[in-house]
């Protein structure tokens, strides 16, 4: 099992996955330290979310006797997958699993930040919660001196280190005469050495684990030549530098130091994305814009208000989405009977498909104002 928010890729393929009929079973669990640190807290979450999970499979009217029972096969695979593991499922703040035998799908992630603990049942894996995780695993924070190296991941909420090396670089000299002068070019070549090692370093946990956005942290003389040292790909992802002591810092005191960094940058993609939204080019805003946009795949970015939620309808065969209140018709792309959805859950899941980003928009209110939803486009 990973540990790190999906990539867009696995996300896209979940939600590709769509059954005839209900038989997929997502389900997340709140792991989260705070809440939940002794195994003996982890047995009982999970046993309190596997037992909501057959009520409301019970609860269910729809299900017809077929789709109960793989249902039920389902749920015993998630069931023994939960109790071996989570007992000991250090590290994890959540987990997510999605379960259909029918369509063989048994899938398993290991999350580095918490989910509401949730189940649901559907024609097709639950990713929405998955898709608002990209955001928290999205910043990378390098604390580097000359002989120290430290990386980090997260978000401006929470930040969990996730590699980190020494390197053995010798102390300035101090004898004088030619005898200092070769020995400092030492070490300043050890120490050069250390950030081209780090630098690649950060190429490859780029490559493993790709990240948006990237902080350079450390003495303000060793930030710069770490820069200048980063593969084209990783430098392209540089958002700023901050001056910070790399080797007696926790993590938590880390967060503090670059969080104003990292919320500027936050604010000024919002601001870019809403203003392009106003002027009206290749933009659109509110439910049934939206959702037109969305069934003829022309979204690129998928904006959201925090909360947005929305009722419509949604063909059980294509997929094809319906603005307005809930009710009965039919698809006008095939014919077949419409159902009730949530537009929200549904709008993003539709933008994974297209390969388009998702963003939940966080300090700005222009949107609410909008209808709490909008879309940048491709054409």
């Amino acid at each position: 099992m990973q540990l790190s928010a999906p990539e867009r890729d696995d996300l896209r393929r979940l939600s590709e996955l769509r059954l005839e009929r209900p038989r997929v079973l997502s389900v997340y669990l709140d792991l989260r330290p705070s809440e939940f640190a002794t195994g003996a807290a982890r047995a009982s979450a999970v046993r309190s979310l596997l037992d909501r999970a057959e009520r409301q499979l019970r609860a269910d009217r729809d299900l017809d006797h077929d789709d109960r029972q793989e249902l039920e096969r389902s749920l015993a695979r998630v069931r023994a997958e939960l109790e071996a593991a989570v007992p000991s499922a250090k590290g994890a703040h959540g987990l997510a699993v999605f379960s259909s035998e029918g369509a063989g799908l048994f899938e398993v992630v290991r999350l580095p930040h918490e989910v509401e603990s949730l189940v649901r049942i559907g024609r097709s894996p639950h990713v929405a919660p998955l898709a608002a995780l990209r955001r928290e695993d999205g910043w990378c924070v390098a604390l580097v001196n000359r002989s120290a190296a430290r990386v980090l991941r997260g978000s401006p909420e929470r930040l969990v280190e996730v590699a980190g090396f020494d390197d053995e670089v010798h102390g300035q000299h101090d004898q004088g005469g030619w005898s200092q002068a070769r020995y400092q070019r030492s070490v300043d070549k050890e120490a050069s050495d250390h950030l081209k090692k780090a630098a690649e370093a950060l190429f490859r946990h780029h490559e493993r684990r790709p990240f948006e956005h990237l902080l350079i942290a450390g003495p303000a003389e060793t930030t710069p030549e770490l820069e200048a040292k980063l593969h084209p790909y990783v430098a392209a992802l540089v958002a700023g530098r901050v001056e910070v002591d790399v080797e007696n810092t926790s993590p938590e005191e880390v967060q503090v130091a670059v969080r104003p960094a990292m919320e500027r940058v936050e604010l000024e993609a919002e601001r870019e994305a809403l203003d392009r939204l106003a002027s009206g080019s290749r933009a659109v805003a509110g439910v049934e814009d939206v959702v037109r946009a969305l069934n003829e795949q022309r979204v690129e970015l998928l904006l959201l208000a925090e909360r947005f939620a929305a009722a419509g309808v949604v063909c059980p065969r294509c997929g094809w989405l319906g603005s307005g209140p809930e009710g009965s018709g039919r698809c006008p792309a095939d014919g077949t009977e419409l159902e009730p959805a949530d537009l929200g859950e549904l709008a993003v899941e539709r933008a994974l498909q297209q390969s388009a980003e998702v963003r939940t928009v966080r300090h700005h209110e222009d949107l609410r104002a909008r209808g709490g939803i909008g879309a940048l486009l491709r054409f």
